[in-house]
């Protein structure tokens, strides 16, 4: 039997671990590559997938790069027009659940959790989802949060079948609304899809009472940028907490610093400051 000369044994091993070296360092490239191919869109800037690049991303997309109804816009004192009309809402508490869809944190509501009424026509409640900072922003200012309540009517007859209620939020008291679903939330850190049961929730704890609102036509703000959606943003700003803010990004841990649209343009679109005539 031959004898292995110890200088040969030395470079074996080192060579060995160059391999392994390597070979792992591969294979952590390649799960980077898989998790990034995971996600649709994001918003980072200057990312392939990000806002600009949303509507080359897929063809039904399209309306995110050449839609003339894009969220979200500033409601700039010079376009509102004041009418003085009030708004019809019906919530009531029913079963929810949490989600971390990746992007965003998402409550969704199971059953019948009231609705809102618009022009005559009923808009039931089907989920909230947080951004920060804010997308929509009142005379240039951009506020550290913003709710959006979206309803959906599914009559095949309406033309306009999404209406969103915005409510904006600045850095201040928590909000208590918020407050009592940051324990699940923060069970969810960096776990896309992962949800939780609430059992009931009551969509009215939702301050979203403001004597004055904005409304326009606008669209979705995340893909596929659906134009012919109803906005409505509180013009009260209410207030959260920082650390609630940073939970809700945390959780999401998407790498962008900000998961909020950047303005869109108004393209002369008429836009109503609703509330008393004073």
């Amino acid at each position: 039997m031959r004898k292995q000369n110890p200088t040969n044994f030395f470079l074996d091993s080192r060579i060995l671990t160059l391999v392994l070296i390597v070979l792992l360092f591969d294979a952590t490239s390649t799960n980077a590559q898989e998790v990034e191919d995971e996600r649709e869109f994001d918003y980072a800037e200057g990312s392939k997938k990000g806002p600009r690049r949303w509507g080359e991303l897929k063809k039904e997309w399209a309306a995110c790069s050449n839609g003339g109804l894009q969220s979200p816009i500033d409601m700039s004192n010079e376009r509102v027009q004041i009418i003085s009309k009030p708004e019809k809402r019906n919530y009531k508490p029913t079963n929810a659940t949490v989600t971390n869809r990746g992007h965003d944190i998402s409550l969704q509501w199971g059953g019948d959790a009231g609705s809102i009424f618009i022009n005559g026509s009923e808009y039931p409640l089907r989920q909230a989802h947080w951004h920060s900072p804010s997308e929509h922003t009142i005379n240039g200012r951009r506020y550290d949060l913003e709710l959006h309540m979206v309803h959906i009517n599914t009559n095949p007859n309406l033309k306009n079948k999404i209406a969103v209620i915005g409510i904006l939020y600045k850095i201040g008291k928590p909000d208590e609304f918020l407050s009592k679903l940051m324990s699940n939330i923060s069970t969810m850190i960096d776990k896309k899809d992962e949800q939780r049961n609430l059992e009931i929730v009551d969509p009215r704890e939702i301050e979203i009472h403001s004597k004055r609102y904005y409304r326009y036509m606008g669209s979705l703000t995340v893909p596929p940028c659906t134009e012919g959606v109803i906005w409505t943003i509180n013009r009260k700003v209410r207030t959260v907490s920082r650390d609630q803010v940073k939970l809700l990004r945390e959780a999401v841990h998407d790498y962008a610093e900000r998961n909020a649209r950047p303005l869109q343009q108004h393209n002369n679109r008429e836009i109503y400051l609703y509330g008393p005539a004073s």
